[in-house]
């Protein structure tokens, strides 16, 4: 057995117990995969990482994602709380204005300023309008009639997401999907927000098989959101994401596009730091 340094995050919150939790093993050399999903599976948080040194001379650290059931190849609160880890544990980048982090999906760059960070959106895997079938899976799976749907798209950087975008947060809000029968097993949903609310956007993650069956929030989703919302006009250029309001969250998700790139930012706040010996 062996003890290493931990530290549980909040992510994409700056009030503790409002955002989404992260658990963080930092010099997990020597673990495991069976030792690192296993303590996944423990902790059944949506995700816990495991921090290591870099193979790729570019990279500063490399992480390793998993869910208490699989590993990620990419995960979004996963790269802000980890990122915000290793710098809270003395990590010094290769350069001052940005960290890179390799991880499944290779490198993920992820900018500083202001006090939050934001990781660059990877590539989406698969991309474009749902089928027929497909569409009327994802009405059935969230239990609303097919024209409640006003568009629906593969919006897949690692996970597998799909997403639907619904006419009003309410509507949003008021989803009970069928979880015994999820399908797609990753689900997004997006709505807009009434004028005056402090978000533009809604957002609700709905996921299949072991572990919590909603996602409080999100970031490699609104990730891939961003790069579809923007890119088709339905959202402007900047804009923040609001998650994990049914679940007493209040999640904050800041989303832009400059250059071209999609940039998924929010605050991280340090909940947990201790040791875990496994």
């Amino acid at each position: 057995m062996t003890t290493y340094r931990y530290h549980e995050i909040d992510v994409f919150t700056a009030t503790p117990l409002k955002g989404n939790p992260l658990a963080v093993v930092h010099d997990a050399e020597g673990l495991s995969d069976a030792a690192m999903q296993a303590f996944a599976r423990w902790t059944n948080f949506s995700e816990t990482t495991f921090l290591l040194p870099p193979t790729d001379p570019l990279a500063d650290y490399r992480v390793r994602i998993f869910t208490p059931a699989r590993e990620l190849p990419f995960a979004g609160h996963p790269t802000l709380g980890s990122c915000h880890a290793w710098l809270a544990a003395g990590g010094t980048p290769k350069s001052a204005a940005q960290v890179v982090q390799q991880c499944g999906v290779g490198r993920v760059a992820i900018r500083r300023g202001g006090g939050r960070l934001a990781f660059a959106a990877p590539p989406l895997l698969r991309a474009g309008e749902v089928d027929a079938a497909t569409l009327a899976d994802l009405a059935r799976s969230l239990r609303i009639p097919r024209d409640a749907i006003r568009a629906a798209q593969w919006v897949d950087n690692g996970p597998g997401w799909v997403a639907v975008l619904l006419g009003s947060r309410d509507e949003l809000l008021a989803l009970e999907p069928d979880f015994s029968n999820l399908n797609p097993p990753h689900i997004g949903a997006v709505a807009p927000c009434p004028a005056g609310h402090e978000a533009q956007f809604e957002v609700r993650a709905f996921i299949a098989g072991v572990g919590p069956t909603e996602d409080p929030v999100t970031g490699s989703l609104n990730a891939s959101l961003g790069q579809w919302l923007i890119g088709a006009g339905l959202a402007p250029e900047r804009y923040v994401a609001a998650q994990g309001t049914v679940l007493d969250r209040a999640g904050r998700v800041h989303v832009e596009r400059v250059d071209g790139q999609v940039w998924v930012g929010g605050d991280c706040v340090e909940v947990v730091a201790g040791q875990v010996t496994l």
